[in-house]
């Protein structure tokens, strides 16, 4: 089972940055084989903005957001971060992080539809605006 935890959200003005965590919690030494962001403005459908593949330290950015946000994993605080810099009032959004069961072959499906994904964080709100 995974537990995922986001924090960081908050209130910054547009051309700032903010940094959230996403605290993922396995049981013994398992490991998701992804671990994606997806944010979700209000009347809007939820996206991806961000993806590690755990199992081969690889990430992947939709275009609207590569360049300005970056993907990392912290093995000893055991968390998956995303690092927002040039935020614009269209990043305000819930922000999730979620995480894809691993398998036994190399490619373990998709990582970036919501559908797809096994487990889920509550959010942490982010809220850009002057």
């Amino acid at each position: 089972q995974v537990h995922l935890m986001e924090s960081g959200g908050g209130s910054v003005q547009p051309g700032g940055s903010l940094t959230l965590s996403c605290t993922v919690s396995t049981s013994s030494s398992y490991t998701p084989y992804c671990v994606s962001w997806f944010r979700q403005a209000s009347g809007k459908e939820r996206e991806r903005v961000a993806t590690f593949y755990l199992r081969y330290n690889t990430t992947y950015y939709p275009d609207s957001v590569k360049g300005r946000f970056t993907i990392s994993r912290d093995n000893s605080k055991k968390t998956v971060d995303l690092l927002m810099n040039s935020l614009l009032t269209e990043d305000t959004a819930m922000y999730y992080c979620a995480a894809r069961q691993s398998c036994t072959s190399g490619d373990c499906g998709r990582c970036d539809l919501p559908g797809g994904m096994h487990f889920w964080g509550e959010g942490t709100l982010v809220t850009i605006s002057s």
